[in-house]
């Protein structure tokens, strides 16, 4: 099986932005510079869990205004490096199901890589009061950035969170471990399929 490897960048008038990701890898080879720190640890985590190689620069940003656009547009960039590694995704399992705990907190991550981009963030919770913002990141910005990531990868991306913590971090670490282990799931190579792609239709757009 050849490498699935892949380089984009992308430019805007708000950000600049480069990924490299290897779908193969060991989770070890991660170099993350997005200028958020906070984000820069989440994607490190979503690395290290998901087995992927992974670097992300962020050349230029409008983070002078606010974090919006750039972390949205690493979330696009992300997910045009997936869906560019994959390819045709044949073999793909297609597939991947996962959930990370952290203390009280239970994220879990669906994944179908359909060629359908579609997110939906569940929050399970009897009562969900306000949350602490972290290094200016929020439950909002996390929705952003896998919304951009699952329309750009053409997946639909269904993720829950029980039992919502009143720390950002504690939610949204959950959320990108879960995501790692879900995505490698997904992306893994059926030995029952090589070749096929897992589609009654033939392809995957």
């Amino acid at each position: 099986m050849s490498e699935r490897i892949a380089q984009v960048e992308r430019k805007s008038k708000e950000t600049h932005i480069k990924v490299k990701i290897g779908l193969d890898g060991r989770g070890d080879r991660c170099d993350i510079r997005t200028s958020i720190a906070f984000l820069d640890h989440m994607l490190e985590l979503f690395g290290f869990h998901g087995l992927f190689d992974l670097e992300i620069e962020v050349v230029r940003a409008d983070t002078a205004i606010d974090i919006h656009h750039t972390n949205e547009d690493i979330g696009i960039v992300l997910g045009k490096a997936v869906k560019q590694a994959l390819g045709e995704k044949a073999g793909i399992r297609r597939f991947g199901f996962a959930g990370a705990p952290m203390e009280a907190t239970v994220a879990r991550c669906i994944i179908d890589i359909s060629g359908r981009g579609y997110f939906k963030l569940n929050i399970e919770n009897d009562k969900v009061g306000p949350t602490k913002e972290k290094e200016e990141y929020s439950l909002s910005y996390l929705e952003h950035f896998l919304e951009s990531f699952a329309h750009t990868l053409g997946a639909t991306i269904s993720v829950t969170i029980q039992n919502v913590s009143d720390d950002v971090h504690t939610n949204v670490e959950a959320v990108f471990k879960s995501l790692g282990l879900a995505l490698d799931q997904a992306t893994q190579i059926d030995p029952r399929r090589q070749g096929v792609v897992p589609s009654t239709k033939g392809i995957i757009d």
